[in-house]
């Protein structure tokens, strides 16, 4: 029995005191309505109205239940209104990461876009790798994150594929410090840091590729993700660093700065972003957290649309190491 339709029914004949204006409210006939107040009566037990050929009164046991029964459509109605709100993205839990290379001014102008669309959402927020990020995604323990490609992105549905320039970090008594650009052959020789490579193998990878490919083979490979643990790497060892200029550490621009970042010339790598989430999962929550990530990737962090290039051979990360 559809006990709320039923109890619809039911509060519209004991307002109106008449079948026929009960069905005209309701939309339906005459016939099909009496069945259903005949049957809720018969699964209560419980006569709810007395019948003449004249009138229509609602019995004592019928005035008792009325209250009840107004109660419960309220509630019905508080709570179909609920799952309204959380189908659309308007209350709930969404949990969300971001890459750690990201800038805190990347990260802040994202939450505020994201809470002005959706100020009675919780977010929960974890700054994952894109390798963490993909596990959870595939095991549905996040809904939606900011992944690093190349990825296997199979399962996965993505928004706009956003393009950031890499730059490097290195020695302000460097000679490569003096250019506007550096080349990527002025860096032979030097070490460089990137971050682990089980944090996102296949951009390890495309960029080591990409390096060697533009005349820069590195001595030897150090890992590091942190901006002071990396600056600390290029001041005591005179390494170089690969990233976008909206994170690299600050107070490297000021004049008497000991480590400064600079534009690499073109054919020099870049990072390549976009939101992901599940397949068949993107509700209107996920689908505004990855509007905000991509118009912060954009605003904040100086990212581009990404234009497909020419697919990498990519070589063996263990060629890179002495």
């Amino acid at each position: 029995m559809d006990l709320v339709r039923h109890l619809e029914c039911f509060v519209a004949v004991a307002e109106e005191s008449h079948f026929g204006r009960a069905a005209a409210r309701l939309g339906m006939a005459q016939p099909p309505l009496s069945q259903r107040v005949q049957r809720l009566e018969r699964e209560l037990g419980v006569r709810l109205f007395e019948r003449t050929s004249r009138q229509v009164r609602i019995t004592e046991a019928g005035t008792l239940l009325l209250a009840e029964a107004r109660q419960v459509l309220s509630r019905t109605e508080s709570f179909l209104a609920a799952a309204r709100r959380v189908r659309d993205g308007e209350t709930g839990l969404l949990r969300a990461a971001l890459p750690p290379d990201l800038s805190g001014e990347t990260v802040a102008a994202l939450l505020a876009d994201f809470g002005d669309r959706h100020a009675g959402l919780e977010l929960e927020l974890h700054e994952l790798s894109t390798a963490q990020q993909l596990d959870r995604l595939a095991a549905h323990d996040l809904d939606v994150g900011v992944v690093h490609h190349p990825c296997d992105v199979t399962g996965l549905e993505l928004g706009p594929v956003l393009r950031r320039e890499m730059g490097v970090l290195l020695p302000a008594g460097a000679a490569a410090a003096a250019l506007d650009e550096v080349p990527l052959p002025a860096l032979s020789g030097r070490d460089l840091i990137l971050f682990p490579r089980t944090a996102a193998p296949a951009l390890y990878d495309e960029l080591l590729t990409t390096c060697a490919r533009g005349g820069f083979t590195p001595a030897a490979v150090r890992h590091g993700q942190g901006a002071s643990f990396v600056k600390g790497l290029v001041l005591s060892s005179g390494a170089v660093a690969l990233c976008p200029r909206d994170a690299a550490p600050p107070g490297q621009g000021d004049e008497e700065a000991d480590v400064v970042w600079r534009p690499l010339t073109v054919g020099a790598p870049a990072l390549r972003h976009s939101a992901a989430w599940p397949k068949g999962r993107g509700d209107a929550a996920v689908q505004a957290f990855a509007e905000a990530a991509t118009h912060a990737l954009r605003t904040a962090a100086g990212a581009v649309p990404d234009v497909p290039a020419r697919p990498l051979h990519l070589r063996p990360a263990s060629e890179y190491w002495l």
